[in-house]
């Protein structure tokens, strides 16, 4: 069979350290990867952000390449891996079945954390290892669903236009790790669905939760330096929530300020 088609055309992202892998889940189930890691002083590594990817995209989408770009431009890894195995891609293609079926992604997002967690004599052999997820559409109600499964294990979750509404109540009243719902101003239905979960996460604090309304942005956040502001804003609570010494910038590139973002996070 051959391999997923790619949905970006111009992968210019810097690929060293970057590495194809397999990841065999105990359900027999083989998922394929791209992990990039960096080591810490102890040669080990400590950070990592694990992507799950949603309607019917994968580990190649662009936008999502993107963010992880940024990410590793500050040293924590990532791993973008295809949530479904190559026959669910192709039944989810013809049927939108897979993609809405937040049970069966939570549970893939959890069994490679898991992965990550067990491996052996490499980077994850790190009893610091801190784990984010960013999780994109229905992938963010995956994620948030995993990160109350694995509390212990994450550290904090971002959505990026997600529906984290799809993940159960009782779900998002169990997320722990502290969270970031960045939605697009024009994304007008999405938002109100961030912020009915929003309000189901109960057991964050105000100061461990946030919704971020990007002005002038839709769903994919393809308008100029949109998606620079949803990359900027992930990688800043990543920093400040798996640790590190990324600096934060107060400003962005067009001047505006990083609070002047957020005040949309606020009736």
């Amino acid at each position: 069979m051959q391999g997923r088609r790619r949905d970006y055309d111009n992968d210019d992202d810097d690929d060293k350290n970057e590495q194809s892998v397999d990841i065999s889940l105990d359900s027999g189930v083989l998922l394929h990867g791209n992990l990039k890691v960096f080591d810490d002083d102890n040669n080990s590594l400590s950070k990592i952000v694990l992507f799950a990817h949603g309607s019917g995209s994968g580990r190649y989408s662009p936008r999502n390449r993107y963010v992880a770009s940024v990410l590793n431009k500050t040293r924590i890894g990532t791993l973008l891996f295809d949530l479904l195995t190559e026959e669910e891609e192709i039944v989810d293609e013809q049927t939108r079945h897979y993609r809405f079926d937040i049970s069966l992604l939570a549970d893939r997002l959890v069994r490679v954390t898991d992965w990550l967690l067990l491996q052996n004599g490499g980077f994850a052999n790190n009893n610091h290892l801190r784990i984010g997820y960013f999780g994109a559409s229905t992938g963010a109600a995956a994620a948030l669903v995993a990160a109350a499964e694995r509390p212990n294990a994450v550290q904090a979750v971002v959505s990026r236009g997600g529906r984290p509404d799809l993940a159960t109540t009782k779900s998002l009243a169990q997320v722990r790790a502290p969270t970031l719902l960045i939605v697009g101003q024009n994304d007008e239905p999405v938002i109100e669905l961030n912020w009915e979960a929003f309000g189901n996460l109960q057991l964050l604090a105000n100061d461990k939760k946030e919704l971020v309304i990007i002005p002038g942005a839709t769903h994919l956040f393809e308008e100029p330096g949109k998606l620079e502001q949803v990359a900027q804003l992930a990688t800043s609570w990543f920093a400040r929530f798996l640790g590190g010494d990324i600096k934060e910038k107060n400003h962005d590139e067009d001047g505006t300020k990083k609070s002047d973002m957020a005040a949309e996070a606020t009736r």
